[in-house]
Parts: structure tokens; sequence; C-alpha cells
């Protein structure tokens, strides 16, 4: 594993793939400015004012880059340069900045293309110095490819546990546990988790889409019994609909949306050949499975993540009017396992324009099925948890792998101190940004021989 990835670690772009990556970030950075669309989740519910006149450019652009700047330094860029694969902290992130931040229509593709140029042609020049450092710390970043890669599996056991119970979870843990050994045994070129995953996110989603269809024939039991006198008070809402100011707006979202359907299907487009050029992760474990050549197994990875994230994006999409930059994140699967950018780009189009049409029916859907939502809240936290953990123990080990006891001084007690100072730097992101930080301190205690690195 390490030989491949330390393979895989120089981000060598052909000009083409670099010219899109530019064209991509201009387009993404001007579909910002429409506030049409926007990649951080924690930004999308802040649109709605913004467009609506009640939140000035200056004041949304602040925000933005306080919710963003931390995963982009962080976490976006130190990613990269250990694996060697873009993401979209890296790329989408600045470009939500960059749109909201611009005065003009015209300005945000420039300085989003800016961006796109200061990734592919700046990173690349990072990449190589760092390299050649004598503490090589993003060599020893790739040391985190491994916890994440398999702590990551169990984010749906984490899951089933808290909203299902401790039997159940346990149940999962152990399915789990079987999978990973059978694949390890049976199929050793496979990803050993991509089985688990699977079968503990359709455990989830079954005892979630269980739970609802009980409670509903439940509620279904008590209508008949109280007889059918209560039932016009139970149509009336459904009736005066077009009276609730949060249907209103949620129809009005929609509407806005697919208005400027052409423009979706052209990011949709976009993001999937991204996807398919294979220089591009879209997340932490995705991007060292893309690093290995792994695409299939990264497709799985990406695919049931998605399930998270599709109530969240949905349903901030509808309040606020403004879509993912992503979408739902299923173009990222579909571009990794199609054959061809041509074919990639008709896929992300398409799947752009259904999910875009869709939305407000699966905005109906997901009203109806409680569980279902609150099981994407506990898989996104789980994913957050898994991550967190991973991210934290294989930058502890990058940290060893640079300089022993010392090292680990200094990365552990940068974590720590950012914790202790409230957390500046967002506790995902603060590891791997520890580790570039910490890096660059070994290698200047070097010059002062004050510290000599570990050899591998």
């Amino acid at each position: 594993m390490h030989t491949v990835l330390a393979a895989s670690t120089r981000l060598d772009l052909t000009l083409t793939q670099q010219l899109f990556v530019i064209a991509l970030c201009a387009l993404t950075a001007f579909v910002s400015h429409l506030a049409l669309a926007v990649f951080n989740d924690g930004v999308r519910p802040f649109m709605l004012d913004f467009i609506q006149g009640r939140a000035k450019r200056s004041a949304t652009t602040a925000v933005s880059f306080g919710l963003s700047a931390g995963f982009i330094f962080g976490l976006g860029a130190p990613m990269a340069l250990a694996s060697g694969v873009l993401n979209p902290w890296l790329l989408f992130l600045p470009t939500d900045i960059l749109g909201i931040l611009a005065p003009r229509k015209w300005a945000a593709p420039l300085l989003g293309g800016a961006w796109g140029a200061v990734v592919v042609f700046g990173l690349g020049g990072a990449n190589d110095l760092a390299h050649d450092l004598p503490v090589d710390f993003l060599t020893a970043m790739q040391q985190m490819s491994t916890p994440i890669l398999f702590l990551f599996t169990l984010f749906p056991v984490l899951a089933i546990t808290r909203q299902f119970g401790r039997l159940r979870g346990g149940l999962a843990a152990a399915l789990e546990l079987a999978l990973v050994l059978m694949t390890m045994k049976l199929w050793p070129k496979i990803f050993a988790g991509s089985l688990a995953m699977a079968a503990g996110v359709l455990l989830l989603i079954a005892f979630a889409v269980r739970k609802d269809l009980l409670q509903r024939k439940q509620e279904q039991q008590r209508e008949r019994e109280l007889g059918q006198a209560q039932a016009p008070a139970q149509g009336q809402p459904r009736e005066d609909s077009g009276n609730d100011p949060m249907a209103s707006l949620f129809s009005g979202s929609a509407l806005r949306l697919r208005r400027h359907l052409p423009l979706f299907m052209v990011l949709g487009a976009g993001v999937c050949v991204l996807a398919q050029m294979h220089i591009f992760g879209g997340g932490e474990a995705t991007s060292f499975l893309i690093a290995k050549g792994q695409y299939s197994e990264a497709a799985q990875v990406d695919f049931y993540r998605m399930f998270g994230f599709i109530p969240l994006i949905a349903t901030t999409a509808l309040a606020s009017g403004a879509y993912g930059t992503a979408g739902f994140t299923l173009v990222y699967p579909l571009g990794y396992v199609l054959p061809n950018p041509f074919l990639a780009a008709v896929a992300g189009a398409v799947v752009f324009a259904l999910e875009v049409l869709a939305l407000s029916s699966i905005g109906r859907v997901l009203g109806k099925l409680p569980s279902v939502r609150d099981s994407s809240e506990h898989l996104r936290a789980a994913i957050t948890e898994t991550l967190g953990l991973a991210i934290l123990f294989g930058s502890l080990l990058a940290a060893h792998v640079m300089g022993g006891g010392p090292a680990i001084l200094v990365v552990g007690g940068l974590y720590l101190l950012n914790e202790a100072m409230g957390r500046p730097v967002v506790r995902m992101a603060a590891a791997p940004a520890a580790v570039v930080v910490g890096g660059a301190l070994l290698n200047v205690l070097h010059w002062l021989d004050l510290f000599t690195p570990l050899k591998s």
C-alpha cells in the first residue's frame, strides 16, 4: 500500500485536466455568485436572506469564509497533498467564498478560475518542494490512509446503535466484522470495508423504513378507532397548504432552481467528468482509494455516504433556494466508474436534472418518513465521529514516522492547543493542519541542528 500511495502523491495533471479544473472552478464560483448553489451545507441556510436582500454580500461572504476556512487549509489542502488527489474542500469551498465575494457576474468566474489555477499549478510545486525537505511530512501523512479506510467502515454501526439501541448495533458490528474478514480472505484485492459498509447502510435504512411503516399503520388504526369525525380536521392542512408559509417557501425555492435547470445540468456534467478523470475524490476515504486506483470501491464508499446527506441537502435547498454544488453527490460514484468523460458528462447532466426536478417530491416523501430523516442525521454524526478519530490517529502515526516522540509531542501538542483555545481550526481539520505546521517546524529545527528526522 505504501509504495502505491507514494507513487501517487505527485499532483501530475495533464494540460487538459488543468484547464478543466480551472473552468469548473470558474463555473462553481459563478453559480455561487448567483446564489444558486454552494458546497458548504452550513452556508446554505444563510443564502435565503442573501437571495431576498436581507443580508449584504459582504456579510454573507464573511459567514462563508468563517465556516469554510478551517476545512480548506486544515483538511482540503493537506489531504490533496498527502493523497495526490483533489477534493471538494479544496476546490468548491473557496469558490463558494469567491463567488459570493465577487461584486459583478463577470468577476465571479474570473476569481474562481484564478483559484483553480492556484490549485493546479501552485499545489504541484508545493508538493514537490515538500517531498524534498529533510522531514517529508507529506509522505508521512500517507499513514492516515489505513485508519481512515478501516474506521470509516464503522459509521453505519454507530448510527444504528444510536438510533435503534445496543442490541441491533452489536449485531451490525458483528456482521460488519465478519464481512471485513471474509472480504480480506476471499477477495484480497477488494477494499475490505466495501461489503461491510453496504450491509450496515442497508440495515440502517431497513430498520428506519420498518419503524416508519409501523408507526403509520398504528396511526391509521387509531384514526379508524376514533371514527370519521376527525377526518375533515386531518385533511384540512392539506387543503390549506397553499396558505402555509413553509409550503409556499419550499415551492418557491423549487421553482427558482428549476428555472436554472440548464445551468445545473452543465454543473452536474462538470462535476461528474472531474470524478471520471480520477484526479478527484469526494471524501477522505475516497481520496486514498482513488490514489490506489480502486475506483469501484471508491464509488461504493461515496454511494453509501450519500444517504447521510440527501435529507440535509434537500431540506436546506428547499428552505433557502440554493442547491448543493455537487447535488446529492451521486455524480461522484457515477463518475468514478464510467469509462469515458463523454458518458460522464451526459450522466452528470441527467442526474442533476432529475435531482432538481424531484426536489419537491423528495421533500414530501421525507416529511412522511421521520425515522429515515433521523437516520441521515445519525449517519452524518457517525461519519464525523469515525473520521475524526481516524484522522487524529493517522496524524499521530504520521508524526511518529516523521520523528518519533518529539514529533508526536509537537503535532499532538498543536492539536491539544487548538482544543484549549476553543477550536479556531475545526476539530476534523486540526490534526492534518498540525502535521503540516509541525512538519514545517521540525524542518526548521533540523536546519538549526536541533532535530534529526527518523530514517525511513
